[in-house]
């Protein structure tokens, strides 16, 4: 690998927008979580 390979693999690509707005990818994230939190406890797995 050269150099300039390496400095441009210095963070992991998500697939996630580059430029957009990092809160609305923050708030459905966190959304998921909750929803998968409560479809876990209605359905009686924890």
């Amino acid at each position: 690998m050269t150099a300039t390979a390496a400095a441009n693999r210095t963070h992991a690509r998500t697939g996630g927008p580059k430029d957009g707005p990092k809160i609305l990818e923050h708030v459905l994230g966190w959304t998921l979580v909750v929803v998968l939190a409560m479809f876990v406890t209605q359905a009686g797995l924890m």
